[in-house]
């Protein structure tokens, strides 16, 4: 008689997020903005499935110092709507960075991941830091903290 074999399904409870570091410093903020995308999705890992939040934390910092290519800090164009009428509002790439630059990166990750409430649950996992320091340094050394036993062998 044969047994049939089971595939492994993904559960809620199975998943432990770990924490990311990135500097964002001299990155380009396109290819910064999909490699925090992947991150926050989950899609690094093999048990990843679209329908659960598989992702990770990310700590992003130095978000003032992204670079762009081209003439998009001048080109680029962020625009919001009051909802009244004239109430369109514009600014430059530029004018962004220099008042709030970690939207920036928010505005470009947030358009990497899906567009339903897990997005929105990926998204709240993106913590975003002008210069070096970040509150999260203990959760960052939680997840990378290893025990060495009695051989000198990493557990």
């Amino acid at each position: 008689m044969a047994t049939k074999e089971r595939f492994h399904q993904t559960r809620a409870g199975d998943l432990k997020p770990s924490w990311h570091v990135i500097d964002a410093e001299g990155k380009t903020l396109g290819r910064l903005s999909s490699e925090v995308a992947v991150l926050l999705q989950g899609k690094h890992k093999p048990e990843y499935v679209p329908y659960l939040n598989t992702g990770d934390f990310v700590v992003v910092i130095n978000a003032e110092k992204v670079r762009v290519t081209g003439k998009k800090l001048e080109q680029k164009m962020y625009y919001r709507h009051s909802g009244y009428p004239g109430g369109l509002k514009e600014r430059t790439l530029a004018d962004v960075l220099e008042r709030t630059p970690t939207r920036v990166i928010e505005h470009a990750v947030k358009g990497m991941l899906p567009k339903n409430s897990i997005g929105r649950r990926m998204l709240s996992r993106l913590k975003l830091y002008v210069g070096d320091e970040h509150p999260h340094e203990a959760q960052v050394r939680a997840g990378r903290e290893k025990t060495i036993d009695d051989e000198g062998q990493e557990t």
